[in-house]
Parts: structure tokens; C-alpha cells; sequence
């Protein structure tokens, strides 16, 4: 069957076999389908969806059209992924931690796709940081310092590499059934013994409602079981910036600040706690998620992670002391600018789909594939929901590249948050598939504070 054939069939809500969609990944790995024709079956599937049997085809053939890593380690391989937030900044805590703790984490990661942070993009803010590694260091890394984030390499699921590329400028981002391949075939091609998913929802969520992303999380967990992989999908908040800053630099050094022991948003450290407990829960490392977010704390404290981090960052190309010295290797922006509140009162909503796009206007993120990022742009001391502010307050402090930049994101930001005299009960920060009592009190955020203020020193 011609290409264009298969794109007409999918336009006209017909069902492609597994044979076609094998056909297609591997079109899209060498090259004989064109970026045009990828964009239109992208948008045939944003359109008219498919059936569960041909998500599943697609997520194979994506897997299979390339290599397949296998592992002979002393722990379990365990990895966890996210759907895409603003802020989201906990992988780059969330592996070290699983390592400290006896795992082995080979994440396999992406860039930013639409609205969203990516966390290569984050990881390419740390000098020298190899994200394309090869596949020999990769497994070096792996097994020296128990993790290693990288993007997935020319022969690992190179089906979704491209395919990726191309959605994410051609608005083919939000389609439950290329999310599932997209995600499922790099995890599936990594070799993990058990993954753990973090899908997120709200209004900075590729799928803001509950309703879908209840959708997308059993497909992907249905799509794993068939494939033979163990997962489990946890829904967590993103109706605000999770943590306080926004931008591939500042995150980085927002989740140093959490590796060093510093005081951090209870939100982030939540998320981090339940993720990682459910994953050496699920992995076997703990026998349940009580005991094993128990000795994620513990890992967190002794500052065992914040070791896993360094030296997986180091085994990458970057420096050996980023912990302790992030503020002479990460850049910084030369201009900051203060968005201040109007009107005194509380936060009762926050455009997060907003703070994200002001991202990727400052050169954060990508408008087309052969973007450069900026790393040193974003959002910092960015507010909370149901958070106290008075008049002439911080909302958001800009980090811009020139004046220009900084007034355009304060013009676009102005409206992204609600202040009233009230504010609504933010939603339930985690909720499971299987029923949300149990990930309400995993991860119980600590009684330390919740500074507004992450890398306040950084300089200007």
C-alpha cells in the first residue's frame, strides 16, 4: 500500500492493520515518509482516533523499529514518565533517587513538545550534558551511577524520534493514541522490569480534563500489560506551575535546591515522594508504598541522590560539582522582570497553558524543529494557588534575554492569573486508578515551609 493510501484510510475512520502500521514506523525510521505525509497521518489520528487493537499495533511497531536494549543488573530497571507539564522538573530528582534507593533507571526522555518543558531540553541547560549518548555509555552511566537520562539514541525507537519532531509543530500534540505509542515504544525498547506513569491534568495538561486523562492513563497502562510490562499510572495536578519556576535553567537549579536538602514547594516534593515510592513499590525494592516513600525521604535527606545526580551528570560530560556549585555552570538571563498583582486578594486560577507558551515566546521552548533553546530563560517565584498576595506583589519574576522579550511576557502573563477575594479548594494533587485514598497519604508533604523563592541568589 502506497503511503498516501494509508493516510486516506485513517482519514476516511478506517482501521489500519498491524501490517500497515509496521509498514508506516518503519517509513517514518528510514526516512521514506515524507515530514508532509508523517504531519498528515498525525492529524488523521488527532481527528479520527484509533481502536485500542491498532494503538497497541502502532506502539510495537514503533518499538520494533529499531533496537532493543537488555539489561544484567544487581536491582530491579525501573523507570517513570510524564505526560508534560509546566514545571515539571521531577525526573531530574526522581532517577537519582531511585538509584540511591537500589534501582537502576535508564530514562529514556524527550524535548519539549508544545506548551511543555522537556527534560532534555532542561538537562542541555548543564554544560557539556551529553543527552544524545551513546549507547555504550549509556549503559556505563547506568550501571556506574544507577541512572542515566538520556534521548533515546538513532536506533532506539527511531519511529517516534521523527514522528515526534514533526507533531510537535504541527498542533498533533493532544491524540491519546500517538501519546500511547509515543511514550510506550521508547519504555517498551528500554528493557524496564516495572514503569510507573505521571499523567498530568489540568490546565497545563495536554488533556485538562480528569475524563481523559483518566482515558489515556488505562490505555497506557493496558497497552503495557499486553506488551508484558508492569505499570502503574498515577494522576497528578497540574492547575499551577509544579514547583516555581518555569524554564530549562531555573528548573534545573530548582531541583538541585531540592537535591541539596534546601526547602522546596511541598507540591513538588509530594509528587516526587509518591512517584518514587510507587516505583520501588512496583519494582519490588520495598514491599509497599508506605515503606518504600519511608526510605525515599531517607535517600533524599543523607544526600545519597543528590550523589546519584552528580555523578550521573558528570558521567554525561557536565561538571563533577554542579550540586554544590549550579550557580557558575548553569546561565543565567540578563534581564528579570517583575509581574505584580493589581488587586489584593487570593490566587483562585492560574493559566498554565499561558505560562507555558510565555516560556517558549522568550526562546524556552520550540516553535519549530530546528529551534535553539534558550536556556536561561523562564518563570521564576512563580505563586501557588489559594496563595495571599497583596497589591503590587510578584505573580512571577520574568528571566527574558532583552527588554523586549521581558515586556512581551509580561503583557502576554498579566492575565494568566486570577485574583479574587477567595479562592476555590485546589484539586486533589494525586490520584490513582485505582482508587485515590491511598496516594493521598503517600508522600505527605513535610512541615517544612514552601518558599516562594528557589535560586533567589542566582545571579543577575
Amino acid at each position: 500500500m502506497l503511503v498516501q493510501e494509508l493516510i486516506a484510510k485513517k482519514r476516511d475512520r478506517q482501521r489500519l492493520t498491524a501490517a500497515e502500521l509496521a509498514a508506516f514506523a518503519r517509513g517514518i525510521a528510514d526516512g521514506s515518509v515524507g515530514d508532509a505525509q508523517a504531519a498528515a497521518f498525525a492529524m488523521a489520528v488527532v481527528l479520527n482516533g484509533m481502536e485500542s487493537e491498532e494503538t497497541a499495533a502502532l506502539t510495537l511497531a514503533m518499538r520494533d523499529s529499531g533496537r532493543r536494549l537488555a539489561w544484567d543488573l544487581p536491582g530491579p530497571v525501573l523507570d517513570k514518565h510524564s505526560t508534560g507539564g509546566v514545571g515539571d522538573k521531577v525526573s531530574l530528582v526522581l532517577a537519582p533517587l531511585l538509584a540511591a534507593c537500589g534501582a537502576f533507571v535508564p530514562m529514556i526522555s524527550g524535548r519539549g513538545l508544545g506548551h511543555t518543558g522537556g527534560t532534555l531540553d532542561k538537562l542541555e541547560a548543564i554544560p557539556g550534558y551529553g543527552a544524545r549518548a551513546p549507547v555504550a555509555t549509556f549503559e556505563r552511566v547506568v550501571a556506574d551511577a544507577g541512572c542515566a537520562i538520556v534521548g533515546a539514541g538513532d536506533d532506539l525507537a527511531p519511529a517516534d524520534r521523527r514522528l515526534y519532531a514533526i507533531r510537535d509543530v504541527t498542533a498533533t500534540v493532544e491524540s491519546l493514541p500517538l501519546i500511547t505509542a509515543s511514550i510506550l515504544s521508547k519504555k517498551l525498547a528500554a528493557g524496564l522490569d516495572a514503569l510507573v506513569m505521571d499523567v498530568k491534568v489540568g490546565t497545563g495538561a495536554f488533556l485538562p480534563s480528569v475524563g481523559a486523562a483518566r482515558e489515556l492513563a488505562t490505555s497506557l497502562v493496558d497497552v503495557a500489560a499486553a506488551a508484558g510490562l508492569p505499570c502503574r499510572a498515577l494522576l497528578t495536578d497540574m492547575n499551577q506551575c509544579l514547583g516555581r519556576t518555569a524554564g530549562n535553567a531555573l528548573e534545573v537549579a530548582e531541583a538541585v535546591a531540592m537535591l541539596r536538602g534546601e526547602p522546596v514547594d511541598e507540591r513538588l516534593e509530594k509528587v516526587v515522594v509518591v512517584l518514587a515510592g510507587t516505583a520501588l513499590a512496583l519494582g519490588g525494592v520495598e514491599p509497599d508504598e508506605e515503606r518504600a516513600a519511608e526510605r525515599v525521604r531517607e535517600a533524599l535527606a543523607s544526600g545519597a541522590a543528590a550523589e546519584r545526580f552528580e555523578r550521573m551528570v558528570h558521567g554525561l560530560g557536565g561538571p563533577a560539582n554542579l550540586v554544590d556549585a549550579w550557580t557558575s555552570h548553569l546561565p543565567a538571563a540578563p534581564v528579570t522582570r517583575v509581574l505584580t498583582s493589581d488587586v489584593a486578594g487570593r490566587i483562585a486560577g492560574i493559566d498554565v497553558r499561558a505560562l507555558g507558551w510565555a516560556v517558549v515566546e522568550l526562546g524556552g521552548g520550540r516553535r519549530s524543529v530546528d529551534d535553539v533553546i534558550d536556556a536561561a530563560v523562564g518563570l521564576a517565584e512563580v505563586v501557588a494557588h489559594g496563595e495571599t498576595v497583596a497589591s503590587g506583589d510578584a505573580l512571577a519574576v520574568v528571566h527574558a534575554r532583552d527588554e523586549a522579550q521581558a515586556d512581551r511576557a509580561v503583557a502576554r502573563l498579566r492575565t494568566a492569573f486570577v485574583v479574587a477575594e477567595d479562592a476555590p479548594a485546589a484539586p486533589d494533587l494525586v490520584r490513582s486508578l485505582e482508587g485515590e485514598e491511598g496516594s493521598r497519604r503517600l508522600g505527605e508533604p513535610s512541615s517544612r515551609p514552601s518558599p516562594r523563592r528557589v535560586g533567589q541568589h542566582r545571579r543577575r
